[in-house]
């Protein structure tokens, strides 16, 4: 639910608001009978309240009706879920269950895979077919972490810390910073 909750929204917003809300809907069954304008009230500050409050009561239904009450963890029943694209399946597979099915591919790996000459690739699916032939599998979920990482403290995007990077001398965007 806090990986839905984090589309176009900081962790650290999603940190905020998921006690309370997980608090209020402790399981799949409590979320699955849930009002629509109370999840709304305690998701309001992640943005996209409405579709995300929508996605998540579904997405608590069907984990209900279909898995009993589990995350299930498979790809296809994963994507499946109302509110769950192929990003996030692949962080709860990796974080969760320990499969490397696939590379998490967010604004950050987006990003970054393109000034690191990783990817020239525009959308999330190519830069994650390139990443998937690049990194050896048993490693994806931990190089798309480790990026992610990277982008937020180091390599961000308005103000890029170049001087304080280990990768500088690999990046062929190094140049450029100021």
């Amino acid at each position: 639910m806090a990986t839905i909750l984090a589309a176009q929204c900081t962790d650290k917003r999603v940190n905020l608001v998921t006690p309370a809300l997980f608090a209020r809907y402790p399981t799949p069954a409590a979320l699955a009978g849930a009002a629509q304008g109370e999840v709304e009230t305690l998701i309001h500050s992640t943005g996209f309240f409405r579709a995300k409050a929508k996605n998540v009561i579904a997405m608590a239904k069907v984990l209900v009706a279909e898995h009993g009450g589990s995350v299930p963890a498979s790809m296809d029943a994963l994507v499946a879920l109302p509110g769950v694209a192929r990003k996030t399946a692949n962080v709860v597979l990796g974080t969760a269950f320990g499969q490397n099915c696939g590379v998490v591919v967010d604004t950050h790996v987006l990003r970054l895979t393109r000034l690191l000459g990783l990817s020239q690739g525009t959308t999330p699916e190519r830069v994650e077919r390139d990443l998937m032939a690049l990194i050896p599998q048993r490693q994806w979920t931990l190089f798309a972490h480790r990026l992610i990482h990277h982008g937020r403290t180091v390599c961000i995007a308005r103000r890029p810390r170049c001087s304080a990077c280990t990768l500088a001398t690999l990046c062929p965007s190094a140049h450029s910073c100021a």
